[in-house]
């Protein structure tokens, strides 16, 4: 599939795009695609951080926890997510050691977020689907931001098979440092938990871990619709469903990913924006890891 260059691009629409005429009356997605279901595991976990966090946390907020959370934030999920788990394990847009791979990954497990090869698994499916014109309505944006709320943060896909895999490095599902992430995911941020409460008190608890990883999960979530349904498609991509759209407000705030029309266009590259203006803080981390001599052979 090869991405267009459009001369001119134009603001997308603000209402929900559907994807055919039967839409609204399909399934969300096909039996032959795979199965949804209730997930309560990860339904509770957001919930439960999401409640201490506004209820405590941040009544609580003091100048020091709020610069520990941001701190968190930035290591979590622009170097966690963004840079490690996003770029340098889905995609592989760089080269880096066992080291320094292993410390991405577990800078991710600590943002909250979950497991680092089901969130690997899902992004596979994920774009799979929506690199098609038969993309399922689940994994389309044709429906409201509310229907998306309840529909990606509560429920858990299961593929009906492995084709949709096939675009994963061949090492990933099989590396012993991320499954062992995936299964003790949990604890680790329990641990930095008790790290905090040992250093600041059990408010700091709710802001720094709490109340951040809610953020984490809402913001992951948020950025992922808005970025496929406001703002401009640089690139089109034919056949493909969806192609993602850039936002300048929220590729800076997510460390570049809002750039995502760029992303979908040319999803090997390790710089997501590709304009001057286009102010994407997960390149230059991954350039200042660059210089550092951890990481080698970025792609671009």
């Amino acid at each position: 599939m090869s991405a267009t260059l459009l001369e001119h691009p134009a603001p997308l629409p603000t209402e929900g795009r559907a994807h055919g005429p039967e839409a609204p009356k399909a399934h969300l997605v096909p039996p032959e695609v795979g199965t949804l279901r209730f997930d309560p595991a990860r339904t509770l976990w957001l919930w439960a951080m999401l409640i201490p966090g506004v209820t405590v946390g941040l009544p609580a907020a003091t100048p020091t926890t709020v610069a520990v959370s941001l701190l968190l934030t930035v290591a979590t999920l622009c170097l966690g997510h963004s840079v490690g788990l996003h770029r340098g394990v889905i995609h592989r847009t760089y080269e880096a050691g066992p080291l320094t791979r292993g410390v991405l990954a577990y800078l991710f497990v600590l943002s909250g977020l979950g497991g680092p090869l089901s969130w690997t698994r899902l992004h596979a499916v994920r774009d799979y689907w929506q690199s098609r014109p038969d993309c399922p309505r689940y994994f389309a944006y044709g429906h409201s931001m509310v229907r998306d709320f309840g529909w990606n943060l509560h429920l858990r896909f299961e593929p009906a098979d492995g084709r949709t895999l096939v675009r994963l490095p061949s090492d990933v599902l099989t590396d012993p440092w991320l499954r062992f992430l995936e299964r003790t995911w949990p604890l680790h941020v329990l641990g930095l938990s008790g790290v905090v409460l040992a250093a600041l008190g059990p408010e700091a608890v709710a802001l720094c871990v709490c109340a951040r990883t809610a953020a984490s999960i809402l913001g992951h979530w948020a950025v992922g619709y808005a970025a496929h349904v406001w703002g401009e498609r640089r690139y089109t991509l034919p056949g493909a469903a969806e192609s993602g759209t850039n936002s300048w407000v929220l590729g800076v705030l997510s460390f570049g990913e809002g750039f995502h029309n760029n992303h979908h266009a040319f999803p090997g590259s390790a710089r997501m924006g590709q304009e001057p203006h286009e102010l994407d803080l997960g390149w230059w981390a991954i350039r200042a890891l660059r210089r550092l001599g951890l990481v080698r052979d970025v792609r671009t």
